[in-house]
């Protein structure tokens, strides 16, 4: 962006000019002539954005205003309504806005910077080790050279290869090419296409009331690890598929069945049967930390009538 008139404060000034992505050689130009690089960060007031919004792009503005009008809480967060949303038009800021606006300053900042939009943009500015190699997590190299190497939860082995990207997490693998680190949205969006739902989701689920991690899954069944903040409950629910077994490995449980409710300590169990109305609670001080066991002939998260809820959540949301 080129800097226009001083605002009488050391580095901010009018922005005289905003252009978005220009080819190679304009850049060029631009960096000789003491343009400045945009960093992508915006600071405005909600009310100055939408105005300038609805007088650029009146059309998305609409859409904007509509899909918070119609918005609706779920699982804790505001859920934009997606019908609204998805009317916007598809343009970014920087062409919707920064571009035409002329109501913009620039304060400039004079230190390196990286969108880090990539693997390959990682390797750029990490530290390597001696081979050439960012690593980070549980891992090891041998024979390896100028390759990423990120691990999450398992020790992941690099042998005899070169300028890949390694990514391993709990919810899937990544190997590629480092030069082909920006296909790798291509990928994903396959992936959505095909269904996956590792592509659109972690293992690990939070919740209002915590957090569940999904440990294993085959036919009939589901081990999955839940973790209950204190002081928290679920909701008062029952499930038309499946039954569950619970194990309490930290903290105490306090667990509803039918009219009964009892506290389930460390080291003890208890089994809910298909269809029973039941309740998990935490009255404790720290963490509920408990191991359950799903079996049925449908384990989806789907398959939960609410009852009732702290967090006023629709029937069809989870948990």
């Amino acid at each position: 962006m080129r800097r226009g008139e001083s605002l009488g404060i050391a580095g901010v000034a009018k922005v005289a000019a905003f252009v978005e992505k220009p080819d190679v050689a304009t850049a060029a130009r631009y960096v000789a002539d003491g343009y400045l690089w945009n960093s992508g960060n915006f600071l405005f007031g909600a009310e100055t954005l939408l105005s300038e919004l609805a007088r650029f792009e009146p059309e998305m503005a609409r859409a904007v205003v509509a899909a918070v009008d119609e918005a609706s809480l779920d699982l804790g967060f505001v859920r934009l309504d997606a019908e609204a949303f998805a009317a916007a038009p598809q343009k970014s800021i920087d062409y919707a806005v920064m571009e035409r606006t002329d109501r913009t300053a620039v304060i400039e900042g004079r230190f390196r910077w990286s969108d880090i939009g990539s693997w390959d943009a990682v390797f750029d500015i990490a530290e390597r080790d001696a081979a050439g190699n960012v690593v980070s997590g549980p891992a090891a190299t041998f024979e390896t050279q100028d390759c990423v190497i990120h691990a999450e939860d398992r020790l992941t082995v690099a042998l005899g290869v070169k300028d890949l990207v390694i990514v391993t997490t709990p919810d899937a693998v990544l190997v590629l090419p480092r030069s082909r680190a920006e296909d790798v949205k291509g990928a994903v969006a396959a992936l959505k296409q095909q269904g996956r739902g590792e592509a659109t989701a972690h293992r690990l689920c939070h919740r209002p009331w915590g957090h569940y991690d999904s440990l294993d899954r085959g036919e009939r069944y589901q081990v999955k690890r839940i973790v209950v903040s204190p002081g928290a409950q679920l909701s008062l629910q029952r499930h038309y598929h499946r039954a569950e077994h619970w194990v309490v490995v930290r903290g105490a449980a306090e667990v509803t069945t039918g009219d009964t409710r009892r506290i389930v300590h460390e080291n003890e169990s208890i089994y809910i049967p298909i269809g029973t109305v039941h309740r998990l609670a935490n009255p404790g001080k720290i963490p509920l930390e408990l191991i359950e066991v799903q079996t049925g002939s449908y384990l989806g998260e789907d398959d939960i009538v609410r009852l009732e809820d702290d967090y006023k959540r629709t029937a069809e949301s989870t948990r």
